[in-house]
């Protein structure tokens, strides 16, 4: 039989294919996704649950005149595939290669640059009011799953197309799953649409969209036919789709949740690569397994997380106290608000966070926790550069956007006895609230969960000691710092500190090494502007100290994706890069 992808280019070559043989081309893309994603990882059973309505959508539509805007990216592996991107796609979130989401730089058919979910309505209509204003006659399509429609974002995007007359399409891909199981009331609203049991009115066409649903999203020809028949429809239009994610792999149909990215298994059968155990531990299940540990002692305590029970480890206690653990959906502002709302009334309240979700709660963590000065406890994870989901992922700003927030704490622990304590510390009771941070990954040490200790806030300290040169760090970046003093000759000249917080700055700790210390090196894993060493910086000119201090961090530019390691290379925060820096400044007190 004649192969049909590997003479697909561009969507102009699949449209001269017969209608006939779209669903060759559906088996031979799914079995491209998979024997990429098998051997170079990735996000696999949500873009194969889309295989179908990729084809159709490129086939009915005249891409890229006609726009389409996927959600959040995890399913835009076939469209990018089919875009152009086919030769390359081995790439896929290697340093210097395409992005796992699309990306408006990379192709002309990448209309909006995704990465965070629930924007594709608002970004679509706006595209379609433009298009009105500027007398172009396109089309315009919005792809979102059922698991970012719920989020306050969608909403504000339905309501405002609803009563515009804007040639929208909003394409639900509905399949009851995000990276966990969809949860909420809409959920369940398009469970019973899907069964046919639903007694309420639509409320999409309550909301003045002409709908059409739900259809089946594995039909090539059901789909062509009806998005064939919604170009002739004007105004805003909805289309309900039901798909599998994971089709074509019966492992990841039957384990979404693992697949939606399994990291390397095995093409044919789809077992999943052996992973050699670690004596480590990822920091998230320290977070899971400490929260539950806490939980058991302080009944006042509850866990909130907006859709990533799985990937922040609440999981653990969702399982064993699912009536003080709560996923509440794609929806990070109503999680802060939430949050505050609980501590108001004297609970003690765990908000895990994402760092660069926490981002879609801005004027929440100010308005709603800080200005009430209430004592919500933000656990950031994935603080830091995260590796292969690059730019949009990357949790390197919250240091600088949380420092400026008045009544705020912020810590970040260096290790994972380290989260532990400060854990324990904030459920202790606090007077402000407080944000914890965190990396991606695993820990150092195997033996962590010690007995807890009480912290002292805003108490740095002293790792090693030292006589020339200190080292401030903040965070799990320590261990770089760790290791480039241990490869120096002059070791005894560097001392090495351990800050603790970021706010409250230990200033006595600062006075006693500005007076001490004729060289500062400040170390961060998050934005050189406005974060851990703009706060050293902005001590010494306060105090009138002159002496040189030289801050490290991430450079004022987005970063790529690629490995953690090879992100830290170019940011010049290896332990390489680091000691290089540390004998530079050894040579300068030297030669002055």
């Amino acid at each position: 039989m004649k192969k049909l992808l590997e003479h697909i280019n561009s969507p102009s070559d699949l449209r001269a294919l017969n209608q006939e043989d779209l669903p060759q081309l559906a088996k031979e893309l799914r079995e491209f996704i998979i024997d990429i994603v098998a051997t170079k990882e990735g996000h696999l059973g949500a873009s194969l649950g889309v295989v179908e309505l990729t084809i159709a959508l490129h086939y009915v539509y005249n891409t890229p005149e006609d726009l389409l805007v996927w959600d959040v990216g995890h399913q835009a592996y076939g469209h990018k595939i089919l875009t152009g991107r086919k030769s390359i796609f081995h790439t896929n979130r290697q340093l210097h290669g395409i992005s796992g989401f699309p990306k408006r730089d990379e192709s002309v058919y990448d209309t909006f640059g995704v990465g965070h979910s629930s924007t594709s309505i608002s970004a679509a209509l706006g595209m379609a009011i433009a298009s009105q204003l500027k007398g172009d006659h396109k089309h315009h399509v919005a792809i979102i799953g059922d698991a970012s429609i719920a989020s306050g974002m969608a909403f504000e995007g339905l309501n405002h197309a609803g009563v515009t007359d804007a040639d929208l399409l909003v394409i639900l891909n509905d399949n009851a799953i995000g990276i966990d199981p969809s949860v909420g009331a809409l959920k369940q609203y398009l469970t019973n649409v899907k069964k046919g049991t639903e007694k309420q009115d639509n409320i999409f066409e309550a909301l003045n969209f002409d709908y059409t649903g739900p259809i089946d999203g594995h039909d090539l020809r059901g789909i062509i036919k009806e998005l064939n028949r919604l170009k002739t429809v004007k105004g805003p239009k909805f289309l309900h789709v039901i798909t599998t994610k994971g089709k074509g792999l019966r492992q990841a149909e039957e384990n979404q949740v693992i697949y939606h990215a399994p990291g390397k298994f095995d093409s044919t059968t789809g077992e999943l690569a052996i992973r050699s155990a670690s004596a480590l531990t990822k920091f998230q299940d320290v977070f899971g397994l400490t929260i539950v540990e806490l939980a058991k002692q302080n009944p006042k305590i509850v866990g909130i997380t907006p859709a990533m029970p799985t990937g922040s480890s609440l999981k653990y206690m969702m399982d064993q106290m699912p009536d003080r653990a709560f996923d509440v959906g794609i929806a990070e502002q109503h999680a802060v608000t939430l949050s505050a709302g609980m501590a108001t009334q004297g609970m003690m309240v765990f908000c895990n966070i994402y760092s660069t979700f926490l981002q879609r709660a801005y004027d929440q963590v100010i308005h709603d926790v800080a200005l009430q000065n209430l004592p919500v406890i933000f656990c950031l994870d994935r603080a830091g550069l995260v590796g292969e989901d690059g730019a949009t992922h990357h949790g390197v700003f919250d240091l600088a956007y949380l420092r400026c927030i008045p009544n705020l704490i912020i810590s970040a622990p260096r290790n994972e006895t380290e989260l532990r304590n400060i854990m324990y510390t904030a459920q202790l009771g606090l007077q402000h609230p407080i944000a914890i941070r965190y990396p991606r990954g695993y820990g150092a040490i195997p033996d962590w969960k010690q007995p807890f200790k009480k912290l002292e806030i805003g108490k740095g300290e002293l790792l090693t000691e030292g006589n020339g040169v200190a080292i401030l760090t903040i965070g799990f970046i320590a261990e770089n710092a760790k290791e480039a003093i241990s490869n120096l000759s002059a070791k005894n000249k560097v001392a090495h500190y351990d800050m603790r917080f970021v706010k409250p700055l230990d200033e006595t700790l600062l006075h006693e090494i500005f007076k001490k210390f004729v060289y500062i090196i400040t170390i961060e894993d998050g934005t050189i502007k406005g974060g851990f060493g703009s706060a050293i910086l902005e001590f010494a000119a306060e105090h009138n100290y002159f002496l040189p201090i030289k801050t490290l961090g991430v450079p004022d530019s987005f970063m790529e994706h690629g490995s953690v390691a090879q992100l830290q290379q170019l940011a010049n925060l290896d332990a390489n890069h680091i000691a290089k820096t540390i004998e530079e400044s050894l040579a300068y007190i030297e030669t002055h």
